[in-house]
């Protein structure tokens, strides 16, 4: 067996920032490529396991919303109205990424993942994160993710396609689309939540295929170890983020956005951080 320890380390605390960060409107993908480019956590390795370990994060929502996934897929294969409007509404919302994801996938791949338009995405997201949450929070039509519907979920999954752009954040994506479409801060977060099931799932299936799960059995260890620390986190942050948002603003995630993304340019300046 060829399972490397400092690989397997790096990999534990990129699993971390995953779970932390993955529901959180700070971008995942844009904290994964920061701290791998300090600790060195890079290649074609690297890249697929930044990916798939977003399924742990994943499952985590499965475990926690697990009564009300189950009984609208029962619903929706009842033909029960509830459940029909449940899922179409998450794929109505899932198409414009899942378009534009696989027709840009590998220019986002080569051009879009490094430090420095992580920089930019936050900041950029940062600003549209307080200029849309002063204007429309708190006016919102519909309370709960029931009350969405299908024209509301199609203009969220367009937000969503902002996300394309790493430092951006999917969930902030989305629930900026949510308030600008009149859905609670509560609804909207808890949308982007089960809009993450087929988009993680979605883009884990397409970089396996273009890996062809040409993995070392040492490395399909580090996936497994990733893949149960970002479920581990990931259910203990979503948790504390939901009560956390019944209650306060999000401008505080907006203004460290801005603070990281500002502070890592300058790195790049300095050339502590290299592109």
């Amino acid at each position: 067996m060829d399972l490397n320890i400092i690989l397997v380390l790096k990999a534990i605390i990129i699993a971390i920032v995953e779970g932390v960060t993955e529901f959180i409107p700070i971008s995942s993908t844009g904290h994964m490529i920061i701290v791998g480019d300090i600790i060195n956590f890079k290649g074609k390795f690297a890249n697929s396991f930044e990916v798939v370990i977003q399924l742990g994060a994943i499952l985590a929502i499965i475990v926690l919303y697990w009564n009300k996934i189950w009984t609208s897929v029962v619903e929706f294969f009842q033909a029960k109205p509830s459940g029909v409007k449940f899922w179409t509404n998450i794929i109505v919302a899932f198409i414009p990424a899942a378009f534009f994801g696989f027709l840009l996938n590998d220019k986002i791949d080569e051009y879009l993942f490094n430090s420095g338009t992580v920089a930019i995405g936050l900041i950029v997201g940062g600003i549209l994160m307080i200029i849309i949450e002063n204007k429309f929070r708190g006016k919102y039509k519909t309370k709960s993710v029931e009350k969405i519907n299908v024209k509301q979920s199609f203009k969220i999954g367009f937000f969503q396609c902002l996300a394309l752009w790493p430092g951006m954040s999917r969930s902030a994506s989305t629930i900026m689309g949510g308030w600008i479409c009149g859905v609670s801060t509560v609804a909207a977060t808890e949308f982007s939540f089960f809009l993450a099931i087929p988009t993680m799932v979605g883009a884990t299936a397409l970089t396996l295929f273009k890996t062809g799960m040409d993995f070392s059995s040492g490395e399909i260890i580090t996936l497994v170890i990733g893949f149960v620390t970002a479920f581990l986190v990931a259910m203990v942050v979503v948790e504390k983020f939901i009560a956390y948002l019944s209650k306060k603003p999000m401008k505080i995630f907006a203004v460290y956005r801005i603070i990281v993304g500002v502070a890592l340019l300058i790195l790049i300046q300095l050339g502590v951080i290299s592109l």
